[in-house]
């Protein structure tokens, strides 16, 4: 790639259950793979931090010798490094360790420096040094339900950290406890989970206990938020006061992921699975489906994707740039990853054969930042 002229570029992250693979493209639609990074550890989430003129790369990695702990590089993946005592660690006196980084959210450009991050046990942690050191959140963590936050299949997770331009509203899901929302940048928290089914327990409409698989934001109509449930896909018009479904149109409810584009309002995107008992695409014809009226409609998109496909795609193995058109990409736990530079319209592959696909992220870089190996 180093004959490469364009002003810009861009990178796509892929993390996996044994390593960290990165791809980088001219234009979106060919691709250059390099890696693996970080083998033998998993590495389920990933943020790419475009502030203030500069990319940071910050992955969390979970090693079954060393732990888990977040990485950083400010090279394209040229160089790692992490802190001496590690990024995240529990406070004394909490009697508890860190399991698993499931999410890394770098915050506005007005807030540089903040990173956020969703962990297992199911906590918050918040950093004001560029992803480094993080702080726990400890309104949160001693939150008095927290006792009854169970753990979602593949684990205790806070997976979803959504934050207002004001930073003063704050909202996590979490898997399983639902979505809870702070009013103080974080300082207390309630759950906020009316509309939302939780038909696996007594009270299929709790105050709080959803498996909320992922929530996102509209970028436009504030107040407005999606969510993928287990079995559910809705919308908030609130800031998740009350939640309606808008799974009509869809093959599925179940699935794993919620996007939301960058500039447009009402326009979010799922991939959805067949039923919790199954968890593959249904009928095995893989698909994106994308709205654009907020929930009111559907259009299936499947140009490129392979038909049939068994395997599931999970809930931050797929993300949006901020590109325009939108790119939309994800990954499959086959190993196969797929972009596309129009909104979801064309698929192509980007990579195959790869280990199970847990985090995708993508970023529009210089050009001239990237190494000549890639």
């Amino acid at each position: 790639m180093g004959g490469m002229a364009t002003a810009e570029s861009y990178i796509l992250a892929i993390g996996t259950k044994k390593g960290l693979w990165l791809a980088t493209s001219p234009d979106r639609r060919e691709w250059s793979l390099s890696g693996p990074h970080f083998l033998m550890s998993e590495v389920p989430s990933i943020g790419i931090d475009s502030r203030g003129g500069r990319t940071r790369i910050l992955v969390g990695v979970r090693s079954e010798h060393w732990g888990p702990t977040v990485f950083h590089s400010d090279d394209l993946g040229g160089t790692w490094e992490e802190p001496e005592n590690g990024a995240i660690t529990f406070p004394d006196g909490t009697d508890a360790a860190l399991e698993r980084i499931w999410q890394i959210h770098p915050d506005a450009e007005s807030r540089p420096g903040v990173v956020w991050a969703g962990c297992e046990p199911i906590s918050v942690w918040k950093s004001t040094d560029g992803g480094e050191h993080f702080e726990l959140n400890r309104g949160l963590w001693d939150h008095p339900h927290r006792s009854e936050w169970g753990a979602g299949y593949g684990g205790a997770a806070a997976h979803s950290i959504v934050v207002d331009p004001t930073g003063e509203k704050v909202h996590v899901a979490m898997s399983t406890g639902g979505v809870y929302r702070s009013l103080d940048g974080g300082a207390s928290w309630e759950p906020r989970n009316r509309g939302i089914s939780a038909y696996f327990m007594p009270d299929p409409n709790p105050e709080f206990g959803q498996c909320v698989h992922k929530i996102a934001a509209d970028a436009a109509v504030d107040g407005r938020l999606y969510a993928q449930n287990h079995h559910g896909v809705y919308r908030s018009d609130d800031d998740a006061e009350s939640w309606e479904s808008i799974a009509e149109g869809l093959p599925a409810d179940f699935g794993f992921v919620m996007l939301t584009h960058p500039r447009r309002a009402g326009t979010a995107w799922v991939i959805p699975l067949k039923a919790d008992g199954e968890r593959i695409p249904p009928d095995g014809k893989l698909a994106v489906h994308r709205t654009d009226d907020a929930g009111a409609s559907w259009k299936r998109l499947d140009s490129g994707l392979p038909d049939p496909e068994y395997n599931a795609v999970l809930r931050d193995a797929a993300c949006v740039d901020e590109a325009e058109p939108a790119g939309v990409y994800f990954g499959t736990r086959g190993g196969s990853v797929y972009a596309s530079a129009d909104e979801g319209e064309h698929f192509s592959e980007v990579a195959s054969h790869l280990p199970d696909v847990l985090c995708v992220r993508a970023a529009t870089v210089s050009a001239a930042l990237l190494p000549m190996q890639l």
